[in-house]
């Protein structure tokens, strides 16, 4: 049986949800990212769950379990409290490949997280965020 997928897409205004993120300067970063990815995929931002603005979206099929699939976003990101959550750049080779260049960042099961902006080159931002807008659907047929 397939899992319910718990974080979908909502209703909720990213802008409302940056503007709220604290300490203040994860809501700057918050609304600097969200001027880089909507420039660089051309797509409006969309809440995913309480906590991740995400843009575009894919069918992923679960290489684990090929029954288990769903929709998340191409790629995205959340201004948390400790640090900024960036997601989709890893994911696939060319990203992976690339991601060193990015400069210091941590990373977690399925993103990469930053402290503040100025830590990381935004030019190689805007590459790893262009491969994972261009990712293909899984689960186009």
């Amino acid at each position: 049986m397939a899992a319910t997928q718990k974080t979908l897409p909502t209703n909720v205004d990213p802008h409302e949800f940056i503007a709220a993120a604290t300490p203040e300067k994860r809501r700057v970063d918050g609304e600097a990212l969200e001027k880089i990815f909507s420039e660089v995929t051309g797509e409006k931002p969309v809440m995913w769950g309480p906590s991740i603005v995400g843009y575009g979206t894919y069918t992923y099929v679960s290489p684990s379990n090929p029954k288990n699939t769903g929709i998340w976003p191409k790629t995205g990101f959340s201004p948390r409290k400790a640090q900024l959550s960036i997601y989709g750049l890893k994911d696939l080779p060319e990203g992976a490949a690339l991601l060193p260049q990015l400069g210091k960042y941590t990373e977690g099961a399925g993103c990469v997280y930053v402290k503040k902006l100025e830590d990381i080159n935004v030019q190689v931002l805007k590459k790893l965020i262009a491969i994972a807008a261009a990712r293909p659907d899984q689960g186009a047929s």
